[in-house]
């Protein structure tokens, strides 16, 4: 699985070019939550094509555009496509379920 950094800058352009499944991952150096997101996600059988990391702490218009209001906050876009936020615990089995349940749901545009 790819992984790449975002920022303001970058986020759009490559969301909606980006084909396949991406997990939107928004996160901070200082939150340990996040640091272990940053240690495990990787390493599970997600079937998304790149985790999106984006640092909530130097990204205030993503952060704001995407409503992020905890860390890490997870979210799916789909070929250029928006899917809404993933509400899950850190368990492969539970990212999966709710990756699952917002590809269900009516896709959207991009924040």
């Amino acid at each position: 699985m790819e992984e790449i950094e975002l920022n303001d800058g970058t986020a759009d352009r490559f969301l909606l070019d980006a084909p396949g499944l991406s997990l939107v991952v928004f996160h901070s150096r200082t939150c340990a939550n996040c640091k272990l997101a940053r240690e495990q996600l990787p390493r599970m059988d997600l079937q998304v094509q790149r985790l999106c990391w984006i640092d909530a702490g130097e990204n205030g218009g993503l952060v704001q555009r995407y409503e992020v209001f905890h860390l890490p906050a997870m979210f799916v876009v789909r070929d250029g496509v928006f899917y809404g936020a993933v509400q899950a615990s850190l368990q492969m089995w539970d990212i999966r379920r709710q990756i699952a349940l917002a590809l269900d749901s009516y896709p959207a545009t991009l924040p």
